[in-house]
């Protein structure tokens, strides 16, 4: 038989000499490390202000400038992977995470700071499209729908450590260590991954596409890049009544309209607009959207609502977080073994269900509930985010060429990380204006001439005329004390209009996911993320 008979598919999946869980766990530790720095620093905000002395609207461009980078170097990781080679290209990326997570914990100041956390989210971003090919190449397919539920729990669990860790080596050494804990565990994947990964055998009569659509790249990276900014920066910054953020979502625009038409008439497009028009993966793209959007915003959000308005501790508030952690690491191997035997729209409708469930549970939020009640939303949540994270891996690339799995990896990283940066700006926007709404109505309602208002201060003036106040005193903090219950109702009041909107959103992966066909249970699971 000659060469060029052969067929490509029916080449066996390469052997190799380490244990394939091996690989799983150190490529599932390196995309660990880059998902957790996407929510690490957030915490840390403070502390870098301060060290740096700069205002923490400045210090929040550590955040943007990650997530700006990340996003950029995402459409482009599919081309260097392939030209690099997956083993070459993911130790080069990790290289360059390491080293500059070590710079940013030695930057002299916010400056070089922003620019080693751009290299930061440029090595970063480029890492984890790829892990999941590499899973698919290390084990056999009967046995990869486990091997993505542990790169699973690595990109579900780390958005959720990441804020509990920040802020407990803020609090305990210095905000250096959230970037310098990466040197040692990077360094470590790297020694590993050189060790005991190869590179996937080619047959030699396949050909490989070389050529790089520069203008598509540039179009596509404009876009992502200023619609992080403009997520990101929006509320700080008024939305549009800032003339950088009127700039940005120009510049988004134009880039936009102009990437359409360019990539939908190139051979070999950065992104090809084509599949994400298609009914499967569109709807697969849309549902990874919702789930990014749930995950980030309820991760940064809720440790807030209970240092905010509970007063918890930053320790407290992670450990609000760490119980639906443990949920989510036991029902990732459990879906893995579930989608399986069951089609992807059902499990990802469950998903959404109890998601929502969740969500609707937080609209009844109020001043006495404890830390279990907290605790159990989140678990909820860790019940419902495998359901729906598992499952759409499998059905966004049904229907895929071989040649595309990549760039289609790329694509739903790209998605997850989007609808992180919208569910995160939307649930500010929401927090922030629905806050002044309430309050503009409750102080409506806080009359000193009404019998209510009356009775209330001359209690709380009593109490205080008790605790040791003078009268004048008492009757200062009476009416301080007013303002703040009308400040922390109408705080409640926000955070369960934004919990509306989150179950909406994922009530919204309902209908997507009944769109979705059924494919083959049982057989290999794809070979790109």
């Amino acid at each position: 038989m000659s060469a060029a008979a052969i067929d490509p598919k029916s080449l066996p999946v390469p052997r190799v000499t380490v244990n394939p869980w091996l690989i799983a766990i150190v490529v599932a530790l390196a995309s660990f490390m880059e998902v957790l720095d996407t929510t690490i620093a957030n915490v840390a905000l403070p502390y870098i202000a301060g060290g740096m002395g700069v205002s923490e609207d400045e210090a929040s461009w550590v955040v943007t400038s990650y997530l700006v980078s990340n996003a950029i170097i995402l459409t482009a990781s599919s081309f260097l992977a392939k030209m690099l080679g997956r083993k070459t290209f993911f130790l080069i990326c990790l290289g360059i995470f390491t080293v500059s997570s070590i710079l940013c914990g030695f930057a002299p100041n916010l400056n070089a700071l922003l620019l080693f956390r751009i290299l930061q989210g440029l090595g970063g971003g480029g890492m984890v499209p790829v892990a999941q090919s590499i899973l698919a190449d290390a084990f056999p397919p009967a046995k990869r729908g486990q091997a993505f539920a542990v790169f699973g729990i690595a990109v579900v669990v780390a958005p959720v450590v990441g804020p509990t860790l920040g802020g407990w080596l803020s609090d305990n050494l210095s905000w250096h260590w959230c970037f310098l804990i990466n040197a040692p565990v990077g360094a470590f994947a790297i020694a590993l991954i050189a060790a005991v990964l190869q590179e996937p055998a080619r047959p030699k009569d396949q050909k490989q596409d070389n050529s790089f659509d520069f203008i598509g790249f540039a179009l596509v990276a404009t876009f992502l890049g200023a619609l992080e900014v403009t997520l990101d920066r929006g509320l700080e910054d008024d939305w549009f009544g800032s003339s950088f953020i009127i700039a940005s979502a120009a510049i988004r625009a134009i880039a936009f309209v102009l990437m359409i038409p360019w990539e939908m008439t190139r051979r070999n497009p950065m992104i090809d607009l084509r599949m994400v028009a298609t009914r499967q993966f569109g709807a697969s793209f849309l549902v990874m959207l919702a789930t990014g959007a749930i995950l980030l915003a309820t991760t940064q959000f809720l440790p807030q609502l209970v240092q905010q308005d509970f007063g918890y501790t930053a320790t407290w508030a992670g450990l609000v977080l760490s119980p639906g952690g443990v949920v989510t690491m036991v029902m990732m191997f459990a879906v893995g073994r579930l989608a399986a035997r069951v089609q992807p729209k059902y499990l990802i409708i469950a998903g959404a269900l109890v998601i929502a469930a969740s969500m609707y549970s937080m609209t009844n939020v109020y001043g006495d509930l404890g830390f279990w009640y907290m605790a159990r939303s989140r678990m909820l949540i860790g019940v419902g985010l495998p359901l729906i994270f598992i499952p759409i891996m499998a059905a966004s690339y049904d229907g895929i060429p071989a040649g595309k799995t990549d760039q289609a990896s790329a694509l739903i990283n790209a998605a997850r990380n989007t609808g992180g940066s919208i569910g995160v700006s939307l649930v500010s926007n929401v927090l922030t204006h629905r806050e002044q709404f309430h309050q503009s109505r409750l102080v409506e309602q806080v009359t000193p001439s009404s019998p209510q208002y009356q009775d209330t201060m001359h209690r709380m003036t009593d109490f205080f005329i008790a605790q040791g106040s003078s009268l004048l005193q008492a009757q200062q903090q009476a009416v301080q004390w007013i303002g703040q219950q009308v400040q922390t109702q109408a705080s409640f009041l926000s955070y369960m209009d934004a919990f509306w909107v989150l179950m909406l959103i994922a009530l919204s992966a309902i209908p997507l996911a009944l769109t979705l066909r059924n494919i083959k249970l049982g057989g290999p699971a794809p070979a790109g993320h």
